[in-house]
This record gives C-alpha cells, structure tokens and sequence, in this order.
C-alpha cells in the first residue's frame, strides 16, 4: 500500500482537513477484495481513479457499481466495499460544516447518502475524472485536485463560531459535553441543535458518539493487539458496555465480531483516516 497525506492549501484549511492518495495493488485472485466500512464523522469527496468501487448498503442488497467521483454526506449506517485490484483513489476530507460551506445544502438532506460528484459539478468534474488516469505521479494528481477546490472558495458559505466549536469537538474525540461545546458556538442549545442538522446533519449529541465510535474502529483496524478495554478507556467510553452499544449501532455487529471479519478483510480502509 502506498499512501500520502497532504496539507490543503493555506486558502483551504478552513474548511478542509486533508487530501488523501492511496494506492492499494494486490496480487491477481479469485477471491473478491471485500472490505466493512463503518460510518465516519468526516464527510467526503472521493475520486477513484482506477475502476471505480461497488458498494453494498446491506447484506442483502446487490453491490452497486460507484461513480468516478462520489459525494459522500453523514453516514450513520455501515457499508460493505468490493474494491478493485489496483485501486488508486483520492479522499478529500472536510472539518465539520466543511462540505456544508461549499455546497450550501442543509446536511440533514445527506444522511447515508453519497452522490455522483459530477451531477453536483458539471463539466467542470467531468473533466477532472478525464485528467486524473493521465498524472504520472501523487504529487501531480494533488496539484489537478486542489486547483479545482481552490476554484471553489470564492464561494463558501461563511465560517460560524459553530464551526470552529464542533472542530473542538471532534479533537476531543467526542468527549466534551454538548452545554460546553454549544457555549463555544455562542448558541442556546435548542439553536445549537437546529444548526447543527443543518451544517453536520446530525444532531451534537449523536455526532459526538459517532466521532467517539470512529476513533475506537480506527485503533481496531491500526493496532490488532490493542484489547477491547484499553481501546474503551483511549476513546473516552465509560465502560465497555457503552462501546459495544455504539459498535452494534454503527458497525451493525459487536466488537467480537468485527475482530473477526477485520482478520480476513485483505485491505483495511480507515485505519490512517485524519479527521
């Protein structure tokens, strides 16, 4: 696995967390490259430069064939990915309320749904998804991404004091209370509810909760030998009880479980998130 993080550009710091490029290349089997991917805090926008991914909502659905460049809003509900072999992609990772300012859309329309980029963009990303198979190298595919986000700050809705507080939250893993955090946004708690559907989707309390879960299915995925208890403890939950409520909400299966498909998925694709 080759993988780079990059710093956004000065002009998009504030709304963006990273730009991420992965290139996963596996040795060619019969067995299809199945992945969990559980619900994360940080919204995203996601270009598969190889063969485009199929995703699978249940485990009852089809898999469904991915655009080449995917919006993807609040996601409470866990996925299943089948991934391409030689599965090269670029993960552009928002701060909360981030991919509210550039789309100027209320989140709660976006909860467990991801669209295709190019409906939202037109030619403009079209174009992108053309351009991208042709760079020659990461550093190259960052410069075409950036200058077409750079393009988009002109446009951005304006940062609230919310913004900067849900940040805050989101640092502290969750774990900061809700009368805290909306103090920090400078709103009543019944505001700070209404805004925060609007800008994350969410309501705080739930978002804290999936950032808390997030943070405890991440050191999962990095560090195997990390028992359940410590990762309860590094997290923030005040039991382990609390944990497995979350993993059984989020990840649709207990912890036990999850160690066990972890141990036969080929790739893990969210143990190097920044959020």
């Amino acid at each position: 696995m080759q993988m780079k993080f990059y710093t956004p550009h000065v002009m998009l710091q504030e709304f963006i967390n990273c730009i991420m490029i992965v290139l996963v290349e596996v040795d060619k089997t019969d067995a299809p490259m199945i992945s969990p991917y559980p619900p994360s805090p940080q919204n995203s926008l996601f270009f598969y430069i190889n063969d485009p991914i199929k995703m699978q909502k249940d485990t009852v659905s089809p898999f469904i064939l991915q655009p080449r460049s995917v919006i993807v809003g609040p996601q409470l509900s866990r996925v299943t990915l089948d991934v391409n072999r030689s599965h090269k992609a670029v993960r552009v990772g928002f701060h909360p309320g981030g991919l509210y300012r550039m789309l100027g859309i209320s989140m709660a329309a976006m909860v467990d749904e991801s669209y295709n980029a190019t409906d939202v963009f037109g030619n403009e990303l079209k174009e992108l998804n053309d351009r991208l198979p042709e760079a020659n190298h990461f550093e190259e595919i960052h410069a075409l991404v950036e200058k077409f986000l750079l393009k988009k700050v002109s446009a951005l809705k304006r940062a609230l004091p919310f913004d900067m507080a849900m940040l805050e939250l989101l640092r502290q893993n969750g774990n900061v209370p809700v009368d805290k955090i909306a103090s920090m946004a400078c709103l009543s708690l019944r505001q700070f509810e209404r805004v925060s559907k609007e800008r994350i989707g969410l309501p705080p309390k739930l978002f804290a909760r999936l950032v808390r879960f997030s943070k405890a299915y991440r050191l999962r995925e990095s560090c195997a030998t990390l028992s359940w208890t410590n990762i309860a403890y590094e997290c923030g939950y005040f039991d382990q009880m609390h944990l497995i409520r979350d993993f059984k909400e989020f990840a649709g299966m207990a912890p036990g479980i999850i160690e066990k498909e972890l141990e036969g998925s080929p790739i893990r694709l969210q143990a190097h998130l920044r959020l």
